[in-house]
């Protein structure tokens, strides 16, 4: 897939051709882009509904997220609560609750 440049993102985005889209798109788009192209709340919105989970933040850090791709493209299945939670550094976990 081509890679937006960051004023072609920003073109994109505000197009607001994405309004049209499923869910599905949304996601086959962002989560193979290097540039946000999609409003975060929207593209956040729609990864949650495709991977029928939620998706914490640290999920789409450079070392993680060629887990959801490949999650999303069926080639992996979703991950374990503890998996997604070991993703995080030990020195940086504070955990106050448990599950989602």
């Amino acid at each position: 897939m081509k890679q937006l440049t960051r004023e072609e993102a920003i073109r994109f985005g505000e197009s607001g051709v994405w309004r049209e889209w499923t869910d599905l798109q949304i996601v086959r788009l962002q989560l193979f882009q290097d540039c946000l192209c999609v409003p975060l709340d929207i593209y956040y919105a729609a990864i949650k509904r495709v991977l029928h989970r939620p998706v914490l933040s640290h999920e789409f850090s450079t070392p993680n997220i060629e887990a959801l791709r490949a999650e999303c493209l069926g080639d992996k299945p979703s991950p374990t609560w503890e998996e997604i939670i070991a993703l995080i550094p030990p020195e940086k976990r504070i955990i106050v609750g448990g599950e989602p």
